[in-house]
């Protein structure tokens, strides 16, 4: 425990911050390049001219899979697989879109899909997690501003106590959601490797390829300003309780 404690109380010094301010930076670069990415891809138009709902229903029927409904929702990169409604949503961006970029979306979210309906272990304990990360998400909005100031001034380090686990299990999902998203789009490239009918050259599985990846870093970013974070408020209270 001492030495847990001096290597935080190490990190949570200006190195903290300087750790911090690097991965903002990284993720402001991960997410323009992504959002670049998509939208060079969108403007390609897949040749054999499936729209991102076909490419979806398409490999949802190739993985035997029928119980789930393709939909078209609001907003834009707001794709995601439900589990509980069993529902795979697509922006209108991917929904209608034929376009490399649309079909990358489109099997990338069947992915997950395919792994709901093969009880693929990480899904399953991702999709278990998400009410106890949604209610740690809310406390760390009020715990952790709140808990250094009366820290600060009442030497009461309980409220930020809380808020650094609070943290710490938000943390812990953004690492879970890792081996998700790297597997739901290692399925989706590889069905449409295998898939000539709807990607039928090799400039277009490497575009749909290279979004995937971009979409994956995003997601490796932010788990690791998560971590960041977490590191530098966990030294914070264990500095002020020594």
């Amino acid at each position: 425990m001492d030495h847990l404690t001096f290597i935080l109380g190490y990190i949570g010094t200006g190195s903290a911050w300087f750790l911090m301010i690097v991965i903002l930076l990284i993720s402001s670069i991960v997410q323009w390049r992504f959002r670049s990415k998509f939208k060079q891809y969108s403007e390609v138009a897949l040749l054999s001219g499936m729209s991102g709902q076909e490419v979806a229903e398409r490999m949802l029927r190739d993985n035997g899979i029928y119980d789930v409904q393709v939909i078209s929702v609001e907003g834009q990169l707001t794709d995601h697989y439900n589990p509980e409604t069993k529902t795979v949503n697509l922006s209108p961006d991917v929904f209608y879109s034929r376009s490399v970029a649309s079909a990358a979306v489109a099997a990338h979210e069947c992915g997950h899909a395919v792994q709901h309906a093969v009880g693929y272990s990480w899904l399953s304990l991702r999709t278990t997690l998400v009410p106890v990360t949604n209610a740690a998400s809310t406390l760390v909005q009020f715990t952790l501003f709140i808990g250094v100031m009366l820290l600060f001034f009442m030497h009461n380090p309980l409220v930020l106590a809380i808020g650094v686990a609070a943290l710490a299990v938000v943390t812990l999902f953004s690492f879970i959601t890792l081996p998700v998203e790297f597997d739901a789009s290692s399925r989706a490239l590889a069905w449409l490797n295998n898939n000539y009918s709807v990607m039928q050259t090799n400039d277009e599985h490497e575009q749909a390829k290279d979004a995937l990846w971009w979409a994956a870093m995003t997601y490796v970013v932010a788990a690791l300003g998560s971590l960041a974070t977490l590191l530098y408020y966990a030294s914070f209270l264990l500095n002020r309780r020594n």
